[in-house]
């Protein structure tokens, strides 16, 4: 590390909720229906770097996960208490898209200040939603109550890319929805994306093959390249729903195996991330 760098953050998925018996048609446009296809898990993520804490996207609650059929492990927050952190206290939220399993659950973080794309907003509050399969995927009553964050001064507006801190920025791709963001972060193993939903599986961006819930499949497909241009490596981009990233990555303790994991330390097994 140079001594112009940034202090490295430390970085954490944490696992919350799992969709199984997907198709394969359910992950990849074109696929065949009666192939099957990957599980998907829901993450959140956490940069902690000394007092600094970002958590990136709050996921779903119980409602949510019966009216979907999905199946929830443990509240977001609930993870976050296994290390050691209080949703209470965290004050930078990065949403990454306003998807239900995304951007649910915000009145458990009261002090936070809530970050998204300017186009997400227009995109989630505006005339797409009349439109029944574009809207499928947001939870209007999550809608409501970020627009009533908008109100209470508590949603910072970024338009493309900017600067969230030294070590971290983060980056409109588009494709999923018109204002999915990504989100770059300096670690000690240099630059990690988190892919967020610019990318749900591995293979998604490394076959070139669109997940089928989309605003632009051309922005799906360049995002793929700028996901890559971002990262240090192919194995620093990190997907938004994939099971394997619990099986690449190291728990950072024995009792939280298969609930987190670090992603500030190299994957154990690039070939297995296919």
């Amino acid at each position: 590390m140079s001594a112009s760098a940034p202090e490295p953050f430390e970085l954490f998925a944490i696992r919350y909720a799992v969709h199984e018996g997907r198709s394969a048609s359910d992950n990849f446009i074109g696929a065949e229906s009666h192939d099957q296809g990957s599980n998907l898990d829901y993450f959140v993520w956490l940069a902690r770097r000394g007092d600094e804490l970002v958590l990136v996207d709050t996921g779903f609650g119980p409602e949510a996960a019966a009216q979907r059929r999905r199946t929830l492990l443990r509240r977001p927050s609930e993870g976050l208490a296994l290390l050691d952190i209080d949703a209470a206290d965290v004050r930078t939220v990065v949403l990454t898209h306003l998807h239900y399993d995304h951007a649910g659950g915000l009145e458990e973080y009261p002090k936070a200040i809530f970050h998204v794309q300017e186009r997400e907003a227009s995109y989630a509050t505006g005339p797409c939603m009349c439109h029944a399969n574009l809207r499928a995927a947001y939870d209007v009553e999550d809608t409501v109550r970020f627009v009533r964050n908008v109100y209470a001064e508590r949603v910072v507006f970024h338009r493309d890319t900017s600067e969230l801190l030294p070590g971290m920025t983060l980056h409109r791709i588009g494709g999923h929805t018109a204002g999915l963001q990504a989100v770059r972060v300096w670690t000690r193993r240099g630059w990690v994306v988190l892919a967020s939903d610019a990318s749900h599986l591995y293979a998604n961006m490394r076959r070139g093959l669109p997940f089928p819930i989309v605003h632009n499949v051309e922005d799906m497909l360049e995002g793929y390249r700028t996901l890559t241009r971002l990262a240090d490596s192919p194995d620093h981009i990190v997907p938004g729903h994939d099971p394997l990233v619990m099986e690449l990555y190291p728990a950072p303790a024995a009792q939280l195996d298969g609930i987190v994991v670090r992603l500030d330390v190299p994957p154990s097994s690039t070939g297995r991330a296919r």
